[in-house]
């Protein structure tokens, strides 16, 4: 296989650095297993951030989701984690992870973690007429 998994996230350089925008990215396929049965656990993870000098590259983070498919974590460590790598690799403005697991046991689980940069304040929304 030529591609394999991998922990390292690549990054380019933010094109409008001076503007606050928000980037969105939806990953369907995340899988992990169960640190108590070894059991696939499935999740949604949605990645959104105001990057600052940097982007994360989506071909390096698609490689960086998969290393965690034979690896056990527990719902809340995983999704730490995962915006614990982010931040280090592209040190956001603001960042916010949400981890949305499938149903297990009857019970669906929802993660949402959060970094945001001391000195950043977030925008007023506009609202127009």
């Amino acid at each position: 296989m030529p591609t394999q998994p991998s922990k390292h996230l690549e990054t380019f350089a933010n094109p409008a650095a001076t503007r606050d925008y928000t980037i969105r990215i939806k990953i369907p396929e995340f899988t992990c297993l169960c640190p108590k049965t070894g059991q696939p656990d499935f999740a949604t993870i949605l990645v959104e951030y105001v990057p600052d000098r940097l982007c994360v590259e989506l071909k390096s983070l698609k490689l960086y989701i998969w290393s965690f498919r034979n690896e056990g974590a527990f719902h809340e460590a995983v999704t730490n984690r995962i915006l614990d790598d982010l931040v280090a690799a592209v040190r956001p403005r603001f960042m916010r992870v949400s981890a949305r697991f499938n149903v297990r046991g009857g019970i669906y689980t929802t993660v949402v973690a959060e970094h945001r940069e001391p000195t950043w304040q977030a925008p007023v929304e506009v609202q127009l007429p």
